[in-house]
Protein backbone atom coordinates (compact mmCIF):
# COMPACT_ATOMS: atom_id res chain seq x y z
CA UNK A 1 0.00 0.00 0.00
CA UNK A 2 2.96 2.37 0.48
CA UNK A 3 3.18 3.14 -3.20
CA UNK A 4 2.65 6.22 -5.30
CA UNK A 5 2.88 7.02 -8.99
CA UNK A 6 4.63 10.10 -10.34
CA UNK A 7 3.70 11.60 -13.71
CA UNK A 8 6.39 13.93 -15.02
CA UNK A 9 6.04 15.85 -18.28
CA UNK A 10 9.24 16.25 -20.29
CA UNK A 11 9.39 19.28 -22.59
CA UNK A 12 11.74 21.98 -23.85
CA UNK A 13 13.32 23.83 -20.92
CA UNK A 14 13.82 27.11 -22.86
CA UNK A 15 17.25 27.45 -21.31
CA UNK A 16 18.98 30.79 -20.76
CA UNK A 17 22.13 29.19 -22.14
CA UNK A 18 20.70 26.80 -24.72
CA UNK A 19 23.32 24.44 -26.19
CA UNK A 20 20.99 23.68 -29.11
CA UNK A 21 21.25 27.36 -30.15
CA UNK A 22 25.05 27.33 -29.84
CA UNK A 23 25.58 24.22 -31.94
CA UNK A 24 23.05 25.00 -34.69
CA UNK A 25 25.13 25.95 -37.75
CA UNK A 26 22.48 28.03 -39.54
CA UNK A 27 20.65 29.89 -36.72
CA UNK A 28 17.55 27.77 -37.21
CA UNK A 29 17.31 27.79 -33.41
CA UNK A 30 17.40 31.12 -31.63
CA UNK A 31 16.45 32.67 -28.32
CA UNK A 32 13.77 35.34 -28.48
CA UNK A 33 13.78 38.52 -26.40
CA UNK A 34 11.09 37.02 -24.13
CA UNK A 35 13.34 34.01 -23.34
CA UNK A 36 11.54 31.46 -25.54
CA UNK A 37 13.83 29.25 -27.63
CA UNK A 38 12.16 29.28 -31.03
CA UNK A 39 12.76 27.48 -34.29
CA UNK A 40 12.81 28.39 -37.99
CA UNK A 41 12.37 25.24 -40.07
CA UNK A 42 13.00 27.13 -43.31
CA UNK A 43 16.67 27.45 -42.35
CA UNK A 44 17.17 23.99 -40.83
CA UNK A 45 19.46 21.63 -42.75
CA UNK A 46 18.57 18.58 -40.64
CA UNK A 47 22.08 17.99 -39.28
CA UNK A 48 20.60 16.72 -35.96
CA UNK A 49 23.35 18.43 -33.98
CA UNK A 50 20.74 20.23 -31.84
CA UNK A 51 19.29 16.85 -30.83
CA UNK A 52 22.72 15.80 -29.55
CA UNK A 53 23.28 19.12 -27.80
CA UNK A 54 20.02 19.10 -25.82
CA UNK A 55 20.50 17.29 -22.48
CA UNK A 56 16.71 17.07 -22.11
CA UNK A 57 15.82 15.14 -25.29
CA UNK A 58 13.46 17.95 -26.30
CA UNK A 59 14.13 17.97 -30.07
CA UNK A 60 13.10 15.52 -32.76
CA UNK A 61 12.92 15.28 -36.54
CA UNK A 62 9.52 16.20 -37.98
CA UNK A 63 8.77 13.48 -40.56
CA UNK A 64 6.72 15.90 -42.67
CA UNK A 65 9.28 18.68 -43.03
CA UNK A 66 12.46 16.62 -42.45
CA UNK A 67 13.67 19.34 -40.13
CA UNK A 68 14.21 19.47 -36.40
CA UNK A 69 11.21 20.48 -34.29
CA UNK A 70 10.45 21.24 -30.66
CA UNK A 71 8.05 22.95 -28.28
CA UNK A 72 8.24 26.69 -28.93
CA UNK A 73 5.86 27.64 -26.11
CA UNK A 74 3.16 28.28 -28.71
CA UNK A 75 4.69 31.62 -29.67
CA UNK A 76 1.92 32.15 -32.24
CA UNK A 77 -0.53 32.19 -29.30
CA UNK A 78 1.67 34.28 -27.01
CA UNK A 79 1.87 37.01 -29.64
CA UNK A 80 -1.92 37.46 -29.56
CA UNK A 81 -2.18 37.32 -25.77
CA UNK A 82 -3.13 33.63 -25.38
CA UNK A 83 -1.54 30.96 -23.21
CA UNK A 84 0.14 27.87 -24.70
CA UNK A 85 -2.28 25.12 -25.73
CA UNK A 86 -1.00 22.64 -23.14
CA UNK A 87 -1.85 25.11 -20.37
CA UNK A 88 -5.37 25.64 -21.69
CA UNK A 89 -6.28 21.95 -22.02
CA UNK A 90 -4.73 20.73 -18.75
CA UNK A 91 -7.71 19.89 -16.46
CA UNK A 92 -5.70 20.21 -13.23
CA UNK A 93 -3.74 23.39 -13.93
CA UNK A 94 -0.56 21.41 -13.48
CA UNK A 95 1.28 23.59 -16.03
CA UNK A 96 1.83 27.21 -15.00
CA UNK A 97 3.32 29.65 -17.54
CA UNK A 98 4.43 33.17 -16.80
CA UNK A 99 7.13 35.81 -16.61
CA UNK A 100 9.91 34.76 -14.25
CA UNK A 101 11.26 38.33 -14.20
CA UNK A 102 7.97 39.65 -12.79
CA UNK A 103 7.93 39.06 -9.00
CA UNK A 104 4.15 39.51 -8.93
CA UNK A 105 3.45 36.77 -11.50
CA UNK A 106 1.91 33.50 -10.35
CA UNK A 107 4.90 31.46 -11.48
CA UNK A 108 7.37 33.65 -9.56
CA UNK A 109 5.28 33.39 -6.42
CA UNK A 110 5.03 29.60 -6.72
CA UNK A 111 8.78 29.24 -7.14
CA UNK A 112 9.37 31.46 -4.11
CA UNK A 113 6.83 29.56 -1.99
CA UNK A 114 7.65 25.95 -2.84
CA UNK A 115 10.90 24.00 -3.19
CA UNK A 116 11.49 23.31 -6.87
CA UNK A 117 13.79 21.19 -9.00
CA UNK A 118 15.15 21.46 -12.51
CA UNK A 119 16.54 18.70 -14.71
CA UNK A 120 20.33 18.35 -14.98
CA UNK A 121 21.34 21.65 -13.36
CA UNK A 122 24.97 20.48 -13.57
CA UNK A 123 24.88 21.13 -17.34
CA UNK A 124 24.88 24.86 -16.69
CA UNK A 125 22.10 25.50 -19.21
CA UNK A 126 19.98 27.47 -16.69
CA UNK A 127 16.72 25.69 -17.58
CA UNK A 128 13.45 27.54 -17.15
CA UNK A 129 11.19 24.54 -16.48
CA UNK A 130 10.70 24.09 -12.73
CA UNK A 131 9.12 21.08 -11.02
CA UNK A 132 7.26 21.55 -7.75
CA UNK A 133 7.66 18.45 -5.55
CA UNK A 134 9.67 16.86 -8.32
CA UNK A 135 10.95 13.35 -7.77
CA UNK A 136 14.52 12.48 -8.77
CA UNK A 137 13.38 9.05 -9.92
CA UNK A 138 11.12 10.72 -12.48
CA UNK A 139 13.55 13.46 -13.52
CA UNK A 140 16.71 11.35 -13.92
CA UNK A 141 16.33 8.65 -16.62
CA UNK A 142 18.76 6.21 -14.98
CA UNK A 143 17.22 6.48 -11.49
CA UNK A 144 14.23 4.19 -12.14
CA UNK A 145 14.90 0.69 -13.40
CA UNK A 146 13.29 -0.72 -16.53
CA UNK A 147 13.11 -4.31 -15.33
CA UNK A 148 10.74 -5.79 -17.92
CA UNK A 149 7.83 -6.45 -15.50
CA UNK A 150 4.71 -5.22 -17.25
CA UNK A 151 1.15 -5.23 -15.99
CA UNK A 152 -0.86 -5.06 -19.22
CA UNK A 153 1.63 -6.27 -21.84
CA UNK A 154 4.57 -8.59 -22.27
CA UNK A 155 7.89 -7.03 -21.41
CA UNK A 156 10.96 -7.17 -23.63
CA UNK A 157 13.74 -9.61 -22.94
CA UNK A 158 16.68 -8.49 -20.85
CA UNK A 159 19.41 -7.54 -23.29
CA UNK A 160 22.20 -5.87 -21.36
CA UNK A 161 23.86 -5.82 -17.98
CA UNK A 162 25.24 -2.52 -16.79
CA UNK A 163 27.11 -2.22 -13.48
CA UNK A 164 25.66 -5.52 -12.36
CA UNK A 165 21.98 -4.61 -12.80
CA UNK A 166 19.67 -5.93 -15.47
CA UNK A 167 18.33 -3.40 -17.95
CA UNK A 168 16.06 -3.63 -20.95
CA UNK A 169 15.60 -2.19 -24.37
CA UNK A 170 11.93 -1.29 -24.76
CA UNK A 171 10.76 -2.32 -28.21
CA UNK A 172 7.20 -1.00 -28.37
CA UNK A 173 5.99 2.61 -28.51
CA UNK A 174 4.76 2.62 -24.93
CA UNK A 175 4.92 0.07 -22.15
CA UNK A 176 3.25 -0.06 -18.74
CA UNK A 177 5.34 -1.43 -15.90
CA UNK A 178 3.61 -2.82 -12.83
CA UNK A 179 3.75 -0.20 -10.08
CA UNK A 180 3.59 -2.84 -7.37
CA UNK A 181 6.62 -4.42 -5.67
CA UNK A 182 7.77 -7.74 -7.06
CA UNK A 183 6.64 -10.45 -4.61
CA UNK A 184 9.87 -12.36 -5.26
CA UNK A 185 12.08 -9.53 -4.05
CA UNK A 186 10.57 -6.90 -1.80
CA UNK A 187 12.22 -3.70 -2.98
CA UNK A 188 11.58 -0.05 -2.40
CA UNK A 189 13.51 1.12 -5.43
CA UNK A 190 11.51 3.14 -7.98
CA UNK A 191 10.58 1.47 -11.25
CA UNK A 192 9.31 2.82 -14.53
CA UNK A 193 5.56 2.79 -14.91
CA UNK A 194 5.39 4.30 -18.37
CA UNK A 195 8.16 4.42 -20.92
CA UNK A 196 8.73 5.06 -24.60
CA UNK A 197 10.70 3.25 -27.25
CA UNK A 198 14.38 4.28 -27.25
CA UNK A 199 15.39 6.27 -30.29
CA UNK A 200 17.76 4.93 -32.85
CA UNK A 201 21.18 6.63 -32.80
CA UNK A 202 20.79 10.19 -34.01
CA UNK A 203 24.20 10.04 -35.70
CA UNK A 204 24.70 6.66 -37.34
CA UNK A 205 26.94 5.00 -39.92
CA UNK A 206 27.46 8.18 -41.98
CA UNK A 207 29.00 10.08 -39.06
CA UNK A 208 31.16 7.09 -38.07
CA UNK A 209 32.37 6.76 -41.67
CA UNK A 210 32.97 10.51 -41.95
CA UNK A 211 35.31 10.51 -38.92
CA UNK A 212 37.19 7.52 -40.37
CA UNK A 213 37.56 8.95 -43.88
CA UNK A 214 38.48 12.37 -42.47
CA UNK A 215 41.34 10.83 -40.50
CA UNK A 216 42.72 9.30 -43.71
CA UNK A 217 42.14 12.52 -45.67
CA UNK A 218 44.17 14.46 -43.11
CA UNK A 219 46.73 11.68 -42.71
CA UNK A 220 47.36 11.38 -46.45
CA UNK A 221 48.65 14.94 -46.65
CA UNK A 222 50.64 14.57 -43.43
CA UNK A 223 52.34 11.54 -45.00
CA UNK A 224 53.00 13.45 -48.23
CA UNK A 225 54.49 16.33 -46.24
CA UNK A 226 56.72 13.91 -44.30
CA UNK A 227 57.96 12.40 -47.58
CA UNK A 228 58.58 15.88 -48.99
CA UNK A 229 60.58 17.00 -45.95
CA UNK A 230 62.56 13.74 -45.73
CA UNK A 231 63.41 13.64 -49.42
CA UNK A 232 62.84 16.83 -51.41
CA UNK A 233 62.88 16.10 -55.12
CA UNK A 234 63.31 12.33 -54.88
CA UNK A 235 59.86 11.18 -53.74
CA UNK A 236 57.63 13.20 -56.06
CA UNK A 237 55.67 10.14 -57.20
CA UNK A 238 54.99 9.11 -53.60
CA UNK A 239 53.90 12.64 -52.67
CA UNK A 240 51.47 12.89 -55.58
CA UNK A 241 49.89 9.48 -54.89
CA UNK A 242 49.47 10.30 -51.18
CA UNK A 243 48.04 13.71 -52.05
CA UNK A 244 45.55 12.17 -54.48
CA UNK A 245 44.46 9.68 -51.82
CA UNK A 246 44.00 12.53 -49.35
CA UNK A 247 41.88 14.38 -51.91
CA UNK A 248 39.77 11.28 -52.63
CA UNK A 249 39.00 10.66 -48.96
CA UNK A 250 38.31 14.36 -48.40
CA UNK A 251 35.70 14.27 -51.18
CA UNK A 252 34.17 11.12 -49.63
CA UNK A 253 34.09 12.92 -46.27
CA UNK A 254 32.17 15.81 -47.81
CA UNK A 255 29.71 13.43 -49.48
CA UNK A 256 29.08 11.63 -46.17
CA UNK A 257 28.44 14.92 -44.41
CA UNK A 258 25.83 15.88 -47.01
CA UNK A 259 24.24 12.39 -47.07
CA UNK A 260 23.65 12.53 -43.31
CA UNK A 261 21.59 15.73 -43.58
CA UNK A 262 17.80 15.48 -43.56
CA UNK A 263 17.77 18.48 -45.92
CA UNK A 264 20.81 17.80 -48.14
CA UNK A 265 19.78 20.42 -50.71
CA UNK A 266 20.44 23.08 -48.09
CA UNK A 267 24.01 21.99 -47.29
CA UNK A 268 25.48 25.27 -48.60
CA UNK A 269 23.59 27.12 -45.85
CA UNK A 270 26.45 26.12 -43.54
CA UNK A 271 28.82 28.28 -45.58
CA UNK A 272 26.38 30.95 -46.75
CA UNK A 273 24.34 31.45 -43.55
CA UNK A 274 26.88 30.58 -40.85
CA UNK A 275 26.35 30.77 -37.11
CA UNK A 276 29.94 31.15 -35.98
CA UNK A 277 29.63 29.69 -32.49
CA UNK A 278 28.91 26.27 -34.01
CA UNK A 279 31.87 23.99 -34.62
CA UNK A 280 29.91 22.57 -37.54
CA UNK A 281 30.43 25.91 -39.28
CA UNK A 282 34.03 26.25 -38.18
CA UNK A 283 34.72 22.69 -39.28
CA UNK A 284 33.09 23.29 -42.66
CA UNK A 285 35.36 26.26 -43.28
CA UNK A 286 38.42 24.33 -42.06
CA UNK A 287 37.65 21.46 -44.46
CA UNK A 288 36.99 23.90 -47.32
CA UNK A 289 40.28 25.72 -46.69
CA UNK A 290 42.13 22.41 -46.40
CA UNK A 291 40.63 21.21 -49.68
CA UNK A 292 41.69 24.44 -51.42
CA UNK A 293 45.27 24.26 -50.11
CA UNK A 294 45.51 20.53 -50.88
CA UNK A 295 44.34 21.18 -54.46
CA UNK A 296 46.85 24.00 -54.92
CA UNK A 297 49.68 21.88 -53.49
CA UNK A 298 48.78 18.93 -55.73
CA UNK A 299 48.67 21.06 -58.89
CA UNK A 300 51.94 22.76 -58.01
CA UNK A 301 53.63 19.39 -57.36
CA UNK A 302 52.25 17.74 -60.50
CA UNK A 303 53.37 20.62 -62.75
CA UNK A 304 56.77 20.95 -61.12
CA UNK A 305 56.15 24.26 -59.34
CA UNK A 306 58.04 23.12 -56.27
CA UNK A 307 58.61 26.59 -54.82
CA UNK A 308 54.84 27.16 -54.72
CA UNK A 309 54.31 23.64 -53.36
CA UNK A 310 56.77 24.28 -50.53
CA UNK A 311 55.13 27.63 -49.83
CA UNK A 312 51.74 26.05 -49.11
CA UNK A 313 53.13 22.92 -47.44
CA UNK A 314 53.06 24.17 -43.84
CA UNK A 315 49.64 25.86 -44.08
CA UNK A 316 48.43 22.54 -45.48
CA UNK A 317 49.90 20.62 -42.53
CA UNK A 318 48.22 22.97 -40.04
CA UNK A 319 44.87 22.68 -41.84
CA UNK A 320 45.21 18.88 -42.04
CA UNK A 321 45.70 18.70 -38.26
CA UNK A 322 42.72 21.01 -37.69
CA UNK A 323 40.65 18.90 -40.07
CA UNK A 324 41.50 15.82 -38.03
CA UNK A 325 40.73 17.24 -34.57
CA UNK A 326 37.91 19.81 -34.98
CA UNK A 327 35.29 17.06 -34.55
CA UNK A 328 36.32 16.78 -30.90
CA UNK A 329 35.20 20.38 -30.34
CA UNK A 330 31.96 19.76 -32.24
CA UNK A 331 31.21 16.70 -30.10
CA UNK A 332 32.05 18.70 -26.97
CA UNK A 333 29.18 21.04 -27.91
CA UNK A 334 26.83 18.02 -27.80
CA UNK A 335 26.02 18.51 -24.11
CA UNK A 336 23.57 15.63 -24.09
CA UNK A 337 26.38 13.06 -24.46
CA UNK A 338 28.65 13.17 -21.44
CA UNK A 339 31.39 10.87 -22.74
CA UNK A 340 32.01 13.26 -25.64
CA UNK A 341 32.97 15.99 -23.17
CA UNK A 342 36.35 14.34 -22.58
CA UNK A 343 39.23 16.79 -23.19
CA UNK A 344 41.32 13.89 -24.53
CA UNK A 345 39.04 13.25 -27.53
CA UNK A 346 41.10 15.67 -29.65
CA UNK A 347 44.27 13.70 -28.86
CA UNK A 348 42.42 10.51 -29.82
CA UNK A 349 41.51 12.01 -33.23
CA UNK A 350 45.02 13.38 -33.79
CA UNK A 351 46.44 9.92 -33.08
CA UNK A 352 44.11 8.45 -35.69
CA UNK A 353 45.22 11.02 -38.26
CA UNK A 354 48.86 10.03 -37.68
CA UNK A 355 47.82 6.38 -37.86
CA UNK A 356 46.00 7.08 -41.13
CA UNK A 357 49.11 8.81 -42.51
CA UNK A 358 51.51 5.96 -41.83
CA UNK A 359 49.05 3.20 -42.80
CA UNK A 360 48.30 4.93 -46.11
CA UNK A 361 52.01 5.33 -46.86
CA UNK A 362 52.68 1.65 -46.14
CA UNK A 363 49.84 0.50 -48.37
CA UNK A 364 50.91 2.77 -51.23
CA UNK A 365 54.45 1.40 -51.02
CA UNK A 366 53.22 -2.19 -51.04
CA UNK A 367 50.77 -1.74 -53.94
CA UNK A 368 53.41 0.13 -55.95
CA UNK A 369 55.87 -2.67 -55.31
CA UNK A 370 53.39 -5.27 -56.61
CA UNK A 371 52.96 -3.36 -59.85
CA UNK A 372 56.54 -2.30 -60.54
CA UNK A 373 58.73 -4.67 -58.58
CA UNK A 374 60.01 -1.73 -56.58
CA UNK A 375 58.90 0.91 -54.14
CA UNK A 376 57.88 4.53 -54.45
CA UNK A 377 60.57 5.08 -51.86
CA UNK A 378 63.61 3.88 -53.79
CA UNK A 379 66.93 2.76 -52.26
CA UNK A 380 68.46 6.17 -53.10
CA UNK A 381 70.14 7.36 -49.88
CA UNK A 382 68.14 10.61 -49.88
CA UNK A 383 64.79 8.83 -50.22
CA UNK A 384 62.96 7.60 -47.11
CA UNK A 385 63.36 3.86 -46.72
CA UNK A 386 60.29 1.61 -47.00
CA UNK A 387 60.89 0.91 -43.31
CA UNK A 388 60.24 4.56 -42.45
CA UNK A 389 56.41 4.33 -42.68
CA UNK A 390 56.52 1.01 -40.78
CA UNK A 391 58.33 2.70 -37.90
CA UNK A 392 55.90 5.63 -38.16
CA UNK A 393 52.94 3.22 -38.01
CA UNK A 394 54.37 1.51 -34.91
CA UNK A 395 54.74 4.90 -33.21
CA UNK A 396 51.22 5.90 -34.33
CA UNK A 397 49.76 2.66 -32.96
CA UNK A 398 51.43 3.26 -29.60
CA UNK A 399 50.20 6.87 -29.57
CA UNK A 400 46.67 5.79 -30.50
CA UNK A 401 46.56 3.06 -27.84
CA UNK A 402 47.77 5.46 -25.14
CA UNK A 403 45.25 8.12 -26.23
CA UNK A 404 42.29 5.70 -26.23
CA UNK A 405 43.14 4.07 -22.91
CA UNK A 406 43.80 7.47 -21.31
CA UNK A 407 40.37 8.56 -22.51
CA UNK A 408 38.81 5.40 -21.09
CA UNK A 409 40.22 5.95 -17.62
CA UNK A 410 39.72 9.72 -17.39
CA UNK A 411 36.04 9.95 -18.28
CA UNK A 412 34.02 12.99 -17.17
CA UNK A 413 32.76 12.47 -13.59
CA UNK A 414 29.09 11.91 -14.40
CA UNK A 415 26.89 8.82 -14.19
CA UNK A 416 26.07 8.90 -17.91
CA UNK A 417 29.75 9.08 -18.89
CA UNK A 418 30.62 6.20 -16.55
CA UNK A 419 27.75 4.11 -17.89
CA UNK A 420 28.85 4.73 -21.47
CA UNK A 421 32.49 3.78 -20.83
CA UNK A 422 31.35 0.70 -18.89
CA UNK A 423 29.31 -0.38 -21.92
CA UNK A 424 32.40 0.06 -24.12
CA UNK A 425 34.86 -1.70 -21.83
CA UNK A 426 32.57 -4.45 -20.47
CA UNK A 427 29.10 -5.50 -21.59
CA UNK A 428 27.73 -5.37 -24.20
CA UNK A 429 30.52 -3.88 -26.38
CA UNK A 430 33.64 -5.05 -24.57
CA UNK A 431 34.31 -7.79 -27.11
CA UNK A 432 34.38 -5.26 -29.94
CA UNK A 433 36.61 -2.86 -28.05
CA UNK A 434 39.18 -5.28 -26.62
CA UNK A 435 38.95 -7.89 -29.38
CA UNK A 436 38.85 -5.74 -32.53
CA UNK A 437 39.70 -2.19 -31.46
CA UNK A 438 42.67 -3.06 -29.23
CA UNK A 439 43.87 -6.57 -30.12
CA UNK A 440 43.22 -6.71 -33.88
CA UNK A 441 43.60 -2.96 -34.44
CA UNK A 442 46.70 -2.31 -32.31
CA UNK A 443 48.46 -5.32 -30.76
CA UNK A 444 48.45 -7.62 -33.82
CA UNK A 445 49.68 -4.86 -36.20
CA UNK A 446 52.55 -4.08 -33.82
CA UNK A 447 53.55 -7.76 -33.82
CA UNK A 448 53.32 -7.97 -37.61
CA UNK A 449 55.52 -4.88 -38.02
CA UNK A 450 58.31 -6.52 -36.01
CA UNK A 451 58.59 -9.29 -38.63
CA UNK A 452 59.78 -6.89 -41.35
CA UNK A 453 57.90 -8.42 -44.31
CA UNK A 454 56.35 -5.97 -46.79
CA UNK A 455 53.20 -8.10 -47.02
CA UNK A 456 52.88 -8.37 -43.26
CA UNK A 457 53.49 -4.63 -42.87
CA UNK A 458 50.72 -3.93 -45.39
CA UNK A 459 48.47 -6.33 -43.46
CA UNK A 460 49.30 -4.43 -40.28
CA UNK A 461 48.23 -1.20 -41.99
CA UNK A 462 44.89 -2.70 -43.04
CA UNK A 463 44.21 -4.08 -39.53
CA UNK A 464 45.13 -0.73 -38.00
CA UNK A 465 42.57 1.04 -40.22
CA UNK A 466 39.94 -1.58 -39.33
CA UNK A 467 40.62 -1.14 -35.62
CA UNK A 468 40.42 2.63 -36.03
CA UNK A 469 37.00 2.29 -37.64
CA UNK A 470 35.69 0.05 -34.84
CA UNK A 471 36.90 2.46 -32.14
CA UNK A 472 35.20 5.39 -33.88
CA UNK A 473 31.98 3.35 -34.20
CA UNK A 474 31.99 2.63 -30.46
CA UNK A 475 32.75 6.23 -29.51
CA UNK A 476 29.96 7.58 -31.70
CA UNK A 477 27.25 4.97 -31.08
CA UNK A 478 27.54 3.90 -27.43
CA UNK A 479 27.03 7.32 -25.76
CA UNK A 480 23.83 7.63 -27.80
CA UNK A 481 22.45 4.53 -26.07
CA UNK A 482 22.28 6.37 -22.76
CA UNK A 483 18.68 7.72 -22.44
CA UNK A 484 18.23 11.44 -21.92
CA UNK A 485 14.55 11.24 -20.85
Amino acid sequence: PNTRRMFTVMRCNHCDWAPCVTICPVTALYRRADGVVDFNNERCIGCKACMQACPYDALYIDPDSNTAAKCNFCTHRLEVGLEPSCVVVCPERAIIPGDLDDPTSEISQLINRFPTQVRKPEKGTKPKLYYIEGDEAALVPSAAKADGQYLWSGGPELTETENGSATTQVSTPAEIVSPFPDSRSQTHEPRRVYDVRPRKPIWGWAVVSYIWTKSIAAGGFLAAAAARLASPGNSIGLQIVLGLLAMFFLVVTGVLLVVDLKQPKRFLYVLLRPQWQSWLVRGAYIITAYGAVLTLWLLATIFGLYTLADLVLWPGVVLAILTAVYTAFLFAQAKGRDLWQSPLFSMHLLAHAVLGASATWLLVNWIWGLGSGGSLASPHPQVPSPQFPAVALAIALGFSLIAILAECFTVPPTDDARRAIHMILAKPMGGWFWGIGVAVGHIVPLLLLTLGSNLLSASAAVLALVGMGVVEWLWVSVPQRIPLS
